[in-house]
């Protein structure tokens, strides 16, 4: 399949068009192919598709919008609590095979690709700003074929579209530059400068300003009778990495000369910032005909102090034919000035310190600058507008093809599950690469898999060829080196951490400090590249950096853990606030206001959640692993997270067993039970049943017995044994008014209600129902109130009543979305869609039912998605 974004919109396969949509689905395509696999939060597609003219159930129709596209295109849109991701082969969009063609310098096959307007029939404000971009990258490519066409002595060809872009575009000097070059061989140098003078009127007239100097020379060169430039000045650079590969993204960020003056490219030690500056450099050496200087300034050199400015500017001068160097950082900085004005230079600045180091090396606005940094250097692009481009790792294929170039296709291809694993294992940092490459160099006749066994087993010390440079315990040594010493013990703390990543507040937990202070310790690591901040407020290491901060000595305590599990607790409290669990004690505790605060508190600790569990039951810290399992339940069974919910009880019934509690373990086997029988393992879902009942025979806990009954009602309704499961459903509510629980009491009447429903028995159904529905109100039990108006929904549709069925419906639909219960929500939602089909609203029943469809699909409920897909 085919997307074309260069011209009108257009998806085309095996040759033919494929109808997509009207003018909004389009943009939901567009706006998730343009992020080239990068997920886009839903309110940053709202905006993009609808700007501030969304429609009142703008979410709900982007839920349907995103479902046709999957239907109509086959697409795997991806749903996650980050956003929808769309992954398709940049070989396949026009646009990345325009940047691709754009970057290798085949700008011929790269402007052939455009068909018109960039997004032709898109209108949303920022459609609009996007394609003002795109079109400016068009013109950078026209222009650099131009250049490129020129040194080839492709004059006459290029004169007659010199003309006319001349004319479209009057104050492009570059162009009018091309353009009197053009005319100057063809020998037509009265023109030649009769352009000059136009653009030169024009530009004093319209915009008060002088051609700029280049245009000047060249003007002066053809009043000479001579096109050629003054001699070349230094070439200082060192040679590029023989063995580059990737960083197409990266490479394109820097863009052609002239784009950016300042480009600051941080990243942490061994990330490639060096050979990614080297190699852009070498590519765009004709573009600097005034000469190329490059200096290391050994901001983390451990052999000597970074370099002084005033040396790097004693050497800048005389490499540009100075022969008096002034004393004095400033007077030599200013000299610098004068002199690269007017001249088309490229300056590398190479492994810097700090901004204070690199300012006085910046030259005038008519040269480029390149400045390496294993720090973020806030102030150079906050002050002096640079650009700031942070390198990530490798892509695996990128890392996989680095290895075919250093190691050749060969060795590579004869051991390729081997190499999998030594690209995994290095995990895309180029110097851990450069290193497990050089060893395998060196040693040609040993199989990669003994480097692939050290590297698994001992990481950094396979990741060390025998120097200093290429030592990886080294070269992060020197960035933590650098840091302070609060800064130094918080990442010796973060090397503690077992999760994937850890936000803010967890990180103030561990490091016992405020979070305004926190916040700054983290700055100054993210700021050497020591974490990542990859989303706001949630911070994350390599793996390799972080089996370096591993190693540090760091005393974490348990804080990490109390705050997980004291915070658990209160959110689970938050979204229900009857619920009864142990207390846990943490100066760090987060507290919520709501319902809302809480669910999104879960989704995004919610991997870390599990994870600190698992390593909890192994510390044997066996009240927190089963604090932490309990608090999930209600969070799980609102998202639809039966997997999850069955990892957690697991853990949590290993603690249970560890610390001797019968309730506890009754609790755990209870929903075990559930859960194994959802996912159709009912034999062992009714073995946790009877282990259930059992543990709570030795509690004689009223409550627990009802819970496992409301649980037993549950797992017999999903086996079809409806009489089974009224007949729990009523012990377990005579259970709960027994200890006079009346949130329980509350949820067992509609429970029984709706199996009386179920059975067909209305009338009795009904009159549960909205005695639940009652004691719900009078409680403020929004969940039960949401569960119970799902029950007289159902009831009212099979009496005939369809304006209170969908009146019900979507009172629960509304308060589910209040309580972001999205498992719940998918359900009531295709019921809504069953009763509008039944009263022969079949539009309604569709956009309904696309809703349930979308939320399902998130939740991988894929036999409710398949069942609901056969019958719509």
């Amino acid at each position: 399949m085919e997307f074309g974004l260069l011209g009108a919109v257009e998806v085309r396969h095996g040759g033919e068009s494929v109808e997509i949509g009207h003018v909004r689905q389009r943009s939901v395509l567009v706006a998730l192919l343009l992020e080239e696999g990068r997920p886009v939060p839903v309110d940053r597609l709202l905006d993009r598709v609808w700007g501030d003219r969304a429609p009142l159930r703008a979410r709900e129709t982007l839920y349907g919008y995103v479902s046709k596209l999957r239907k109509v295109l086959d697409l795997d849109i991806e749903r996650s609590p980050a956003g929808y991701r769309l992954e398709v082969d940049p070989s396949r969009v026009d646009l990345f095979r325009f940047r691709a063609s754009v970057r290798e310098r085949e700008f011929d096959s790269a402007l052939a690709l455009w068909r018109g307007e960039a997004l032709d029939g898109l209108d949303s404000p920022w459609f609009d700003a996007y394609r003002e971009s795109l079109h400016a990258e068009r013109l950078a490519a026209e222009l650099d074929r131009n250049d490129a066409a020129l040194a080839r002595g492709r004059h006459t060809e290029l004169l007659p579209s010199l003309r006319l872009r001349a004319d479209e575009l009057p104050h492009d000097e570059r162009l009018a530059a091309q353009l009197m070059l053009a005319l100057h061989r063809t020998g037509n140098d009265a023109e030649a400068l009769r352009h000059y003078e136009v653009v030169r009127c024009r530009l004093a007239d319209e915009l008060g300003a002088d051609p700029s100097k280049p245009l000047q020379d060249l003007h002066q060169r053809i009043l000479a009778g001579s096109e050629e430039e003054r001699p070349s000045g230094p070439r200082q650079l060192p040679a590029p990495h023989p063995w580059f590969t990737g960083r197409a993204g990266e490479l394109a960020a820097l863009g052609p000369s002239g784009t950016v003056v300042i480009t600051a490219i941080g990243g942490s030690g061994g990330m490639g910032k060096t050979a990614l500056a080297l190699h852009w450099a070498h590519r765009h050496l004709g573009e600097f005909p005034d000469g190329q200087l490059y200096v290391n300034l050994r901001g983390f050199d451990p052999s000597a102090p970074p370099t002084a400015p005033e040396t790097v500017l004693r050497e800048f001068l005389e490499a540009l034919g100075e022969e008096t160097v002034p004393a004095g950082l400033d007077a030599r900085a200013a000299r610098f000035r004068s002199v690269a004005a007017g001249r088309r230079l490229l300056v590398v600045l190479d492994n810097a310190r700090s901004t204070e180091q690199v300012v006085p090396l910046l030259p005038g606005s008519d040269a480029t600058v390149l400045v390496t940094s294993r720090l973020k250097l806030a102030g150079l692009v906050a002050a002096h507008g640079a650009r700031s481009v942070s390198l990530d790792v490798l892509h695996p294929a990128e890392a996989h093809e680095f290895l075919v170039a250093r190691l050749g296709a060969a060795r590579v291809t004869a051991e390729p599950a081997v190499v999998t694993d030594l690209v995994t294992w290095c995990g895309g940092l180029p110097l851990a690469l450069s290193i497990v490459a050089a060893r395998a160099a060196m040693e040609p006749d040993f199989p990669l898999a003994a480097f692939a066994e050290e590297l698994r087993d001992q990481p950094l010390d396979a990741l060390d060829a025998g120097e200093i440079g290429t030592n990886l315990r080294a070269v992060f040594s020197w960035s933590v080196a650098a840091l302070s010493d609060e800064a130094a013990r918080a990442f010796g703390l973060l090397g503690t951490v077992r999760t994937a990543d850890v936000s803010l507040a967890a990180t103030a937990a561990l490091l016992d400090r405020p979070a305004s202070r926190t916040r700054m310790l983290v700055r100054e690591l993210e700021n050497a590249h020591l974490v990542q901040q990859h989303v706001p407020g949630r911070y994350r290491m390599h793996d390799l950096v972080r089996l370096y901060a591993a190693d540090l000595p760091a005393d974490a305590g348990t804080r990490l853990a109390d705050f997980y599990a004291a915070t658990t607790r209160a959110a689970a409290l938050a979204l229900e606030p009857h619920k009864v669990l142990p207390e846990h004690e943490s100066d760090h505790a987060l507290a919520f206001g709501g319902n809302a605060a809480a669910m999104a508190w879960f989704d995004a600790e919610h991997a870390c959640l599990l994870t600190e569990q698992r390593h909890a039951l192994e510390r044997k810290e066996f009240d927190v692993a089963w604090l932490i399992g309990r608090a999930l339940n209600n969070y799980h069974l609102r998202r639809g997270r039966t997997h999850d919910d069955t990892e957690a009880w697991l853990v949590a019934l290993s603690a249970a067993e560890a610390l001797g509690d019968s309730l506890k373990q009754g609790t755990a086997h209870m929903c075990l039970g559930a859960n194994y029988v959802e996912v159709g393992q009912s034999p062992l879902g009714h073995s946790h049943f009877e282990r259930s009942l059992e543990m709570f025979e030795e509690t004689d806990d009223h409550e627990a017995h009802g819970g496992a009954h409301r649980a037993i009602a549950w797992a017999a309704e999903f086996e079809g044994d409806l009489e089974k499961a009224l007949a729990h459903s009523l012990a377990g509510l005579e259970k709960f008014r027994l200890v006079d629980k009346e949130i329980r009491v509350a949820e067992s009447l509609n429970e029984v209600g709706w199996r009386y429903a179920c059975l067909g028995r209305y009338a009795e159904a009904r009159t549960f129902c909205e005695d639940a529905m009652r004691l719900n109100r009078r409680l403020g039990h929004a969940e039960g109130s949401a569960a119970t108006l799902d029950s007289l929904a159902h009831i009212a549709h099979h009496d005939g009543r369809h304006a209170d069925a969908v009146a019900h419906y979507r009172e629960a639909v509304a308060l589910y979305r209040e309580l972001d219960n999205s498992a719940e929500l998918a359900t009531v939602l295709e019921h809504l869609g069953d009763v509008h089909a039944a009263a022969g609203e079949a539009e309604q029943a569709r956009e309904t039912w696309d809703q349930a469809l979308e939320l399902y699909r998130e939740q991988g409920r894929d036999a409710d998605a398949t069942a609901l897909l056969a019958r719509r």
